[in-house]
Parts: C-alpha cells; structure tokens; sequence
C-alpha cells in the first residue's frame, strides 16, 4: 500500500505540476498530455518481463528495486527543459515502474484466498486513491515554493514527492514476506492452514482449465480483458491527468485546487472498498465491474451537458465518474487472478495491465487535443466517455466461467 501510494503521487503530482510547469515550459495541452501518457510506453515494454522476473525470484527484492530506482526518475524530473526532455523522462520512469501493479495482484493471490481478494485489492488500490486525495493539497503547497533555492514551485513538488518511494524501497526490502509459509511472524497452524486453502483454490481453478504461459498470451479472454482495462484506463488517466486544469477553468484560486481535485477522491475511495466487499460477498465480478464502466460513462456525458456555468453540479458529475471508475478495478482484477494461475497468471496479469495501460497514454493525448481543437473541455470530456461504455460492452463478451464461481464463505478461526 506504501508503494502503491508512491505510485500514485507520480501520477497525481504530474498533473498538478502542469498548472505551472506547462506555462514555463511553453507546452500545449496536448504536448503536456502525451508527456504523461508516454509513460505507459514504456510500462508496455516491460511489465511483462518484470512480473516474470517477480514471479520467479519473490517480490520482496523486486519491488524493493523498483520503488528506489522510479523515486530516483521522478525526482529528476524536476530538471527538464523542454518537450523531448520531459517524454524521455516520463518513458524512463515507466521502464522503472513497469510490473509493480501486477506483480502486487500476484503477491495478493499468494497470500489471499479467492473470497476474500476484491476487499484486499479494494485496500491497496485505496493507497493509491488516498495519494490523491493527500497529494493534491500537498502539491497545491509545493507549487508555491516559487524561487525557493532558485527552483520553482513544480521543480520542488517533483523532488520532495520522490523521496517517500525510496524510502518505501528500503522498507519493502526489510520487512516484506514473500509467501505465507516464511512468515515467522504467524503461528505455525496458521501457516499451514492458509497455505492448504490456497492449494485447495488452486486444484480446483486448473481442474476446469490449466493455462501455460503461452496460451494465457494469446487466449481470447485476456486479450478481452485487455482491451476492457484499456477502456477503464482511458477514463481514468484522462480524468486524473486533467483535473487540475478542469478545476482551474472553473474559476478556482491557485490555493484551493487541491482541495477541490481532492474531493471525487474521497468519494472514489470509499465506493471501491465497499463495492469490493459487495462483490466478495456476492461471489459476482462481471456485472459489478461493467456497472461501473456504464456509469462513467453517463457521468461524463453529463458533465457535457451540465457545462461549467454549474460548477457544483459539474463537480457533482465528476465525483461520480471518478467513484465509480475507482469502484470498477477490485472487481475487475479479480477476474484474471481466478482464471489463470502460476506462471500464465504473472504473465497474463502483466499484459492486461500493461497492454491496457496505452489507455492511459491514448485518453490524455486525446482530451488534451479534442480541448486544444475545440476550446472545450466539454467536448473532450464527451470524447472521454466513448471508452468505458465499450469497455463495460467488451466484459460482457468475457461471459461467464465456472472459476468465476466462488468458493463457500471461509470459516472464521481463532
């Protein structure tokens, strides 16, 4: 959750630099936006290979890498000076990230039975939501550390938001546990019954299906899903990318931008660990996951209409695209994780990710031309909303399989 938080605040600080950093750079929306999409270029290249990597060596020592040489990235971040310097640092630091969501999914089915992984996804990726809501007012803080050292305010959020991932490298080295039968810190009944239920769960996955690497690669579903968390993606990096900006063109005063961009995060974070825990109860993963999908849809369609001559009611609509778009992932990622196992799962997990991250690249590249072609971030949001209507489509076409049903309820111990 420390590294997933780190994560986060990159992505989040990146768009909150752009209400300065853009204007010193002389860059365009768009140019701004495919800087931060570029990033999951190179995540595509190598999140694959990393989370072999992680699968086969542990994530202890992996993630621990990953989290101190990213921190380093994007701290130097702070020192580009133009367009090319900002799209190679952006696709370096991605090189760097590359694996770590994925290869956490891998480490909670390690540890988490099948029941229980929606609520445990919902917690992780809550760090992220909670870096957010917490990075938006501290980069709204930073910013203003103008001339400070002779840096500006953007150079200074870059710089001081990179060093809490180093740090977390240092801690993840020493303290995580790879798998439940090394953790001494447990009773050794525990142990033993954690590790049997989890064998259990994963007899009865491969008895329907057992995928090799290469067939989890190329299967029809993956690539399904794929396209569907390229959907999710779209929405979600454009949303989070260009928020500040949305905030900024209603008017709001430079001090209280992050407050206010702070907001639909509040409420995404409690929507997805309580739609989590519903999907966990309810043993259901598709219709919890494409509801939300058609719900950021219709919000986005409505900020369009709502305009922002209603700026209370356009922020309204934003915090229920964002809560729902937040909602959608711990029930999505339990689907590749209950379909594939082992090897095919580290791989097959690492491509629906990293595959549907180019959303991510796509959806800011867009918005941020639809915005400089027509004016109107109306009309960019309405282009925004084509991608997750055909994603909640495309997991339709997923259909439905027997590992999707739910083991029983697990019995509560001492």
């Amino acid at each position: 959750m420390l590294g997933y938080f780190c994560a986060s605040l990159d992505r989040s600080n990146v768009g909150m630099a752009a209400t300065t950093m853009a204007s010193a750079l002389h860059f365009s929306n768009a140019q701004f936006g495919f800087g931060a999409g570029i990033f999951f270029v190179g995540y595509l290249i190598a999140e694959v290979p990393s989370n072999l990597v992680l699968a086969r060596f542990g994530a202890r020592r992996w993630i621990s890498r990953m989290l101190m040489i990213w921190g380093i990235f994007s701290g130097m971040t702070a020192f580009v000076w133009n367009d090319w310097g900002f799209y190679t640092m952006r696709f370096v630091l991605g090189l760097a990230e590359a694996g770590y969501f994925p290869g956490v999914l891998i480490f909670i089915s390690w540890w988490y039975p099948a029941r229980y992984r929606g609520r445990a996804t919902a917690y992780f990726m809550g760090a992220g939501v909670c870096a957010s809501i917490f990075g938006a007012p501290i980069g709204g803080l930073l910013l203003q550390m103008e001339n400070v050292l002779g840096l500006d305010g953007w150079q200074w959020l870059f710089i001081l938001e990179s060093l809490p991932a180093i740090l977390t490298g240092v801690l993840v080295l020493g303290l995580l546990t790879d798998h439940p039968a090394e953790a001494t810190w447990l009773p050794l009944e525990s142990r033993r019954w954690l590790a049997e239920r989890l064998a259990a769960e994963r007899a009865q996955q491969e008895a329907v299906k057992r995928y090799t690497l290469w067939e989890a690669l190329r299967g029809t579903k993956v690539w399904l899903l794929t396209f569907v968390e390229f959907g999710h993606q779209y929405a979600g990096y454009s949303l989070g990318f260009f928020m500040p900006l949305i905030v900024k063109g209603l008017g709001v005063e430079r001090a209280w931008i992050g407050p206010v961009v702070a907001a639909p995060y509040i409420f995404g974070l409690v929507a997805s660990i309580a739609w989590g825990r519903s999907s966990d109860r309810s043993g259901e993963r598709i219709w919890h996951s494409v509801g939300t999908m058609f719900l950021v849809g219709a919000a986005v369609v409505a900020c369009y209409f709502i305009g922002a001559g209603h700026p209370v009611l356009l922020m309204a609509a934003l915090c229920v695209a964002v809560a729902a778009n937040q909602s959608f992932a711990p029930c999505f990622w339990s689907i590749p994780g209950t379909l594939l196992t082992g090897t095919a799962a580290a791989g097959g997990v690492a491509m629906i990710n990293a595959i549907g991250n180019l959303g991510g690249s796509v959806g800011p590249w867009l918005f941020g031309a639809a915005r400089d072609a027509t004016g109107s971030t109306g009309f960019a949001l309405l282009c925004l909303a084509v991608g997750p209507v055909i994603a909640g489509v495309v997991l339709l076409l997923v259909g439905h399989d027997r590992r999707l049903e739910q083991v029983p309820p697990m019995p509560r111990t001492r």
